[in-house]
């Protein structure tokens, strides 16, 4: 008795530890999805690796972002054509605030635009301008400049300009008479330029004596010279040249001349007067006779001449 209930004991044991082992291996094992008959949809690839990229730095100080020559987008560099600097005489002596009245000589004699125009072309040395501030031109004579012509004011403002640049050290290379834009006449438009100490500079019209007192303006192109004193040429100071008197009659003249004339219509030469001896007074008669009958007051006449001289000749 005890023997089976010992054997019935085991027994129970073994039926547990097989039912508690199945347990434990179906829970470490994994669990098999069911096959489908119908095939499943493709699934997305996974997303390609990028690797991060490093972080953005700040530019370092002074350096330029920007391109220098901007691509266009067929990749060809953008043709850059350099513009030639704009510069205006004007604008310059009106900045330096003391050269009013040469700005309004410059604008109403229009020769601001040609001064411009000759700065902006390629072949031009360039210019050269002395102005006289206003000051030097209440040195003037009272109503000297309301005195003047439109071309003598226009004289007046190229004789203060030179066709070239000339800067301050090479003012000792000048050639005097100095030649500017008035003209060449070394005698009415004469312009004399003395250096000393190589900053100093003087000039010498021949009607006024003038110095630069300082620099408005410089550059490669436009040099600016103020003027204590307007440039004044002599031929705006001197009496503008007479016309050349008509030649005078020549001293000791014949007077045969006169007398030729004297007698023209009266008979000619006088060997035509009969050894010089005038007419009688009939024969006279008889020419007028003449004139007043026609022809044969003519014939007439010419036969009483003939009588009469011949009695004269007797």
């Amino acid at each position: 008795m005890k023997t089976h209930q010992s054997l019935f004991s085991v027994s129970i044991l073994l039926v547990l530890a097989l039912v508690f082992f199945h347990t434990i291996s179906a829970q470490l094992s994994p669990v098999q999805a069911p096959v489908s008959s119908t095939p499943s949809p493709p699934q997305p690839s996974p997303p390609a690796f990028t690797p991060p990229s490093p972080p953005a730095t700040a530019p370092a100080p002074g350096f330029n972002t920007v391109p220098l020559v901007p691509v266009t987008p067929s990749g060809a560099p953008t043709p850059t054509v350099p513009k030639a600097p704009s510069i205006d005489i004007v604008q310059i002596l009106r900045k330096a605030k003391r050269f009013s009245v040469l700005i309004r000589l410059l604008k109403t004699t229009q020769l601001i635009n040609q001064l411009n125009s000759q700065l902006l072309t390629s072949g031009s040395g360039g210019l050269t301008l002395f102005a006289p501030e206003d000051s030097a031109f209440s040195k003037l004579k009272a109503g000297f400049l309301n005195s003047l012509s439109d071309r003598q004011k226009v004289e007046l403002l190229q004789f203060h300009t030179l066709s070239s640049f000339i800067s301050i050290s090479n003012f000792d290379t000048l050639t005097n008479p100095v030649q500017t834009q008035a003209g060449d006449d070394p005698k009415r438009l004469q312009l004399n330029v003395t250096t000393f100490g190589g900053n100093q500079v003087s000039m010498a019209t021949g009607a006024v004596n003038a110095s630069v007192t300082g620099t408005v303006y410089t550059d490669n192109k436009l040099a600016i010279y103020q003027v204590d004193k307007v440039l004044l040429p002599l031929d705006l100071v001197l009496p503008s040249e007479a016309p050349a008197p008509a030649p005078s009659k020549a001293k000791g003249a014949s007077p045969k001349t006169d007398k030729t004339k004297a007698g023209d219509g009266a008979g000619g030469d006088d060997s035509d007067n009969g050894d010089n001896k005038d007419l009688p007074a009939e024969a006279s008669s008889a020419v007028c006779m003449s004139l007043k009958f026609g022809a044969k007051g003519i014939f007439v006449a010419i036969v009483a001449g003939i009588a009469l001289m011949g009695e004269a000749m007797m």
